[in-house]
């Protein structure tokens, strides 16, 4: 599960939070602490992982001198615990903000088994409606109101999911569609992810990233979930 830091002239965003430092306290496998931090035992089943020492959100931001204070805004793609569980790490930040549809999506009795608000609870959600048009579901919403980080719902995975897409002044963008699909052979073969709140919407989802992948001003298109994936620093 990667986070993404964008900066801007505008501000500093992060995108998602990773796991909680509760799930591996001293930085190893730990069964308690897991199911304590997911408060689920089928979560646990479903969603073990390890956070090595260091390597938790605010204390890879303290390795490159960044408050978690000086974040603008936590951009979180939607509420599944591997991407809101480590919320608590960066309550300090100046706004989080949340699709309004993952926010009612994650409130139905129905999912009350994939979702819990004690993940997010510590901090007040800045749940956005969509207001503009660009996207698989013709819904997105302008972050900064200049075009420059686009948040564009990718239904399927979750309602509310959306990805961010990074554009620079000339056009070029870098596309980060969360889980949209796990990794690059996700949209290059068109493999949808295993959990699913709506198939055809997801197919849908998959099949814009593709074109966006292949459009010759993307940069980069990179999933939370890709392994292949190395730390970097992309410039536009």
């Amino acid at each position: 599960m990667s986070a993404y830091l964008i900066e801007y002239p505008k501000g500093l965003f992060l995108v998602d939070t990773g796991w909680a430092r509760a799930m591996s306290p001293k930085g190893v496998f730990d069964k308690k602490a897991h199911v304590k931090s997911l408060v689920s035992l089928v979560l646990y089943e479903v969603n073990q992982g390890q956070v090595p020492l260091g390597a938790c959100v605010d204390e890879q931001l303290a390795a490159m001198g960044i408050k978690t204070s000086d974040i603008d805004a936590v951009l979180l793609t939607h509420l599944d615990c591997d991407h809101a569980n480590g919320i608590v790490q960066v309550k300090d930040a100046k706004r989080f903000v949340v699709a309004a549809d993952e926010v009612r999506f994650a409130s139905k009795v129905t999912n009350r088994v994939r979702y819990n608000k004690d993940w997010w609870s510590m901090v007040e959600l800045d749940a956005i409606e969509w207001t503009r048009t660009e996207g698989p579901a013709g819904k997105s919403y302008d972050l900064l109101d200049d075009g420059s980080i686009r948040l564009i719902n990718i239904p399927g995975h979750a309602d509310g999911l959306f990805a961010v897409k990074a554009v620079a002044d000339d056009g070029r963008f870098v596309l980060l569609f969360s889980d949209g699909g796990y990794a690059r052979r996700s949209w290059e073969e068109q493999i949808t992810s295993g959990i699913a709140a709506d198939k055809e919407a997801q197919k849908k989802s998959l099949a814009w990233i593709r074109e966006q992948s292949l459009d010759p001003l993307c940069v980069e298109s990179l999933a939370n979930h890709d392994p292949d994936i190395e730390p970097h620093v992309i410039e536009l």
